[in-house]
């Protein structure tokens, strides 16, 4: 069989992964709404947790502990893995690689890129930006080796009230990325401390205290109840208009 005919048919298939480097920005909280989206609208996927740090909390795997196969990129081992998940019945792959995935992984999307992307897998990189400019020199310096063999998506991550992304918005650099690569903008509305903290401290989705299904008595205020409510319809809203940067 050609190369031309094995693209053709092959299932099409995505990853969607975020962009590692600067971390406490808010990827993983993107990836757990992400998959809470995908769940919602009935549509599987496989989810990986690639957060080298191993830590027990704030990694895809602490929201999805039982759903969640750890694997570390940094392992010749872990790169097989991954790439051995893209023969699993889900279309598509949501992978988190949290804080610090760098060089070896850049690297290893280059030794595998062409093989991978000629069966058909599509890729969307996903970059969280906050006010703070480190946010925004970690995903030009993904762009820098990715390319435009992705799609990418920056999420604005409001960290607090009155947000302020002048550094993303009207720096020279960026600017060049946006032209360059078109990238998909979506914002993420800031959240209260007193959701957001015991959400993250007892690996709660935050569709589970909107369904009242939180087991943590402070979540099930209902206040919290509706303002988790809002979060999720305004995020998901986000999600079902730039839908097709996360399809196969």
């Amino acid at each position: 069989m050609t190369q031309a005919a094995k693209t053709q048919t092959t299932p099409a298939k995505r990853v969607v992964f975020t962009m590692g480097g600067k971390g406490g920005v808010g990827k993983t909280g993107v990836m757990v709404a992400l998959a809470e989206w995908f769940a919602a609208n009935e549509i599987p996927v496989t989810l990986l947790d690639l957060d080298t740090e191993n830590k027990a909390r704030g990694s895809l795997k602490h929201f999805f502990n039982g759903s969640v196969t750890k694997v570390n990129i940094h392992t010749p081992a872990g790169l097989d893995a991954f790439v051995d998940h893209l023969d699993s019945g889900s279309e598509i792959i949501l992978a988190d690689m949290g804080a610090g995935a760098g060089q070896v992984a850049a690297d290893w999307f280059e030794s595998m890129y062409e093989d991978v992307a000629a069966t058909g897998v599509s890729f969307t990189a996903v970059g969280v930006v906050t006010p703070d400019p480190a946010s925004v020199e970690s995903i030009l310096a993904w762009a820098n080796r990715l390319q435009d063999r992705v799609e990418y998506v920056v999420v604005e991550n409001a960290t607090s009230t009155l947000s302020d992304f002048t550094y993303w918005k009207a720096t020279e650099q960026a600017k060049r990325f946006r032209e360059a690569f078109s990238p998909t903008v979506l914002q993420m509305e800031f959240r209260l401390a007193e959701l957001e903290n015991p959400v993250r401290q007892h690996g709660i989705k935050l569709g589970d205290v909107a369904d009242r299904k939180a087991s943590v008595d402070e979540l099930k205020r209902a206040s919290l109840v509706m303002r988790a409510q809002s979060y999720r319809r305004r995020l998901f809203s986000e999600f079902d208009r730039t839908k097709e940067v996360f399809l196969p």
